[in-house]
């Protein structure tokens, strides 16, 4: 057997077994990769010294728990945006650096990038792959290019007129609801709890043409939603159960995935169904009817959308999708709510003069009804919206991952696969901003008169740039209009300290 000698490593001759090579070849080739990754991470961290950082909590877990998401962790967040006004670094353990962007000059260059150049970061998104598929919010490349020009026309003001009818019939149950709690001498409510199921009972509707009256009964359907978007919530916090194969032996594993296929389920057989109620011709014509008829529904416009070349949806991304808008549109849109009510509640004059906008817009009208027209009509709730929004943005902050080096306005640079996080929240609240104005509640910072000079970029509750909300009108300049208007003209909100 030919000898190789080893005197190099102080083992002199040994035999030269192909076992022997291979396990060479292999400590070589891992030796090689662990010297690439630390020549890489070192590159990293010294081209990130131009970032300033906050002390960390510890040597190996860095920033992990700065932050928490909870008010006392955005106080914190508002003291980091003051003292780092133009951007800091934090890191998630020993190796993962994070660049957060907290001012409208240095956010600008991230959301104005491609998706292919800054997609969104696997990291923080992924946790909602196995519930929400390749839908909208989670696909990339030319297939998210493709799906955003077919749903584009979803939200169309010709679909979202016919959904104003399904927000006043949701809003009178909930309304309902409130008249018979206060009879029973109910004297406080959990506003976000009733607001949440009215949302989610809206989103069945417009989604799926389906009246599942969760506002006033349990329905599983509804409750395994809001059990993934808290089980998606409660993992983002606990660093270990980022691998997937730790978390599904957990019982929070577990459940996750009993609600996955209890969504999917409920989506799949609507699909189905609806497919069977499809004509085996004129297809198109059909659907067209009942568009006509303004009984088309999401489901519907995902059956009818084809792209260039003239393909349709499979019914797989077809479900993505309508799970994707169930998980974006109710919890958001429920705290924007809330947190609009809260603020009106502080401050009873601005709740006062919006009843009375409303108030001269309904006039005599019977019932009290909102219709589409109304909604271009409320110039000073809308106000009131857009400043509860700039406090309270319901999506707090969006990451994403810099496929190539980004050189940011004042000459910095993001090297080549860190992850950067827009902070929204941060950015509405940065005291170096053009609009410094902390927290004091003030509706007429969105006086048209005063938002002329104002950089756009300074107020981005639903992000900007390719990858901004689709769903936003639908959200803001249509649902929440038409709830808060026939909220305000029926009850009186009053802050309890």
């Amino acid at each position: 057997m030919p000898q190789l000698s080893l005197s190099w490593l102080g083992l002199g001759q040994v035999a030269a077994s192909p076992w022997l090579l291979l396990l060479l070849v292999g400590v070589s080739w891992l030796l090689a990769r662990v010297l690439a990754w630390s020549y890489s991470f070192y590159d990293t961290c010294c081209r990130l010294r131009c970032f300033p950082q906050p002390p960390k909590q510890s040597w190996f877990w860095g920033h992990l728990g700065l932050v928490h998401p909870t008010e006392q962790g955005l106080r914190v967040l508002i003291q980091l945006v003051a003292a780092y006004s133009k951007g800091f670094v934090t890191w998630l353990g020993p190796t993962m650096p994070l660049i957060t962007l907290c001012h409208p000059d240095m956010i600008r260059t991230i959301t104005n990038a491609s998706a292919a150049i800054a997609p969104k970061d696997a990291v923080f998104y992924s946790f909602l792959k196995p519930w929400l598929g390749d839908g909208l919010l989670l696909s990339a490349g030319d297939k998210w290019s493709s799906h955003r020009r077919m749903l584009t026309p979803a939200f169309h003001f010709n679909i979202l007129k016919h959904y104003v009818k399904i927000f006043n019939d949701s809003v009178n149950v909930m309304h309902a609801k409130w008249k018979r709690l206060v009879s029973e001498g109910s004297t406080r409510l959990d506003m976000f709890e009733h607001i949440s199921l009215m949302t989610l009972d809206s989103l069945q509707k417009c989604v799926f043409s389906f009246d599942s009256n969760c506002q006033e009964k349990p329905s599983e359907y509804i409750a395994a939603i809001l059990e993934l978007s808290a089980l998606v919530a409660k993992r983002h916090q606990q660093i270990f159960m980022h691998m997937d194969f730790l978390y599904y032996l957990t019982p929070d594993g577990q459940r996750f995935r009993r609600a996955c296929r209890l969504v999917h389920n409920f989506t799949d057989a609507v699909i189905q169904e609806r497919r069977r109620t499809l004509p085996d011709d004129g297809v198109d014509d059909f659907l067209k009817a009942k568009a006509k008829a303004k009984t088309l529904d999401f489901i519907d416009v995902l059956l009818l959308t084809k792209d260039k070349d003239g393909k349709q949806l499979s019914d797989e991304d077809i479900r993505a999708e309508a799970d994707t808008f169930m998980f974006g549109g109710h919890d958001t849109t429920a705290s924007g709510l809330s947190w609009v009510l809260y603020n009106l509640a502080k401050h009873p004059e601005y709740q006062e003069r919006c009843r009375q906008e409303v108030q001269e817009l309904l006039r005599d009208r019977e019932p009290k009804e909102i219709e589409w027209d109304d909604l271009a009509q409320l110039p000073f709730l809308t106000m009131c919206i857009k400043e509860s929004l700039r406090l309270h943005p319901p999506v707090t902050v969006v990451s994403r991952c810099c496929t190539q080096d980004i050189v940011l306005p004042d000459g910095r640079v993001i090297p080549k696969g860190v992850i950067c996080l827009v902070s929204i929240f941060g950015t509405h609240h940065n005291p170096s901003g053009p609009d410094p104005a902390g927290a004091v509640y003030s509706p007429f910072r969105f006086d048209p008169e005063n938002i002329k000079e104002r950089s756009s970029l300074a107020f981005i509750p639903f992000s900007r740039g390719p990858r901004n909300c689709i769903g936003q009108t639908f959200a803001r300049s249509t649902e929440s209009k038409a709830v808060l208007s026939l909220s305000l003209v029926c009850f009186s909100c009053q802050f309890l300290r």
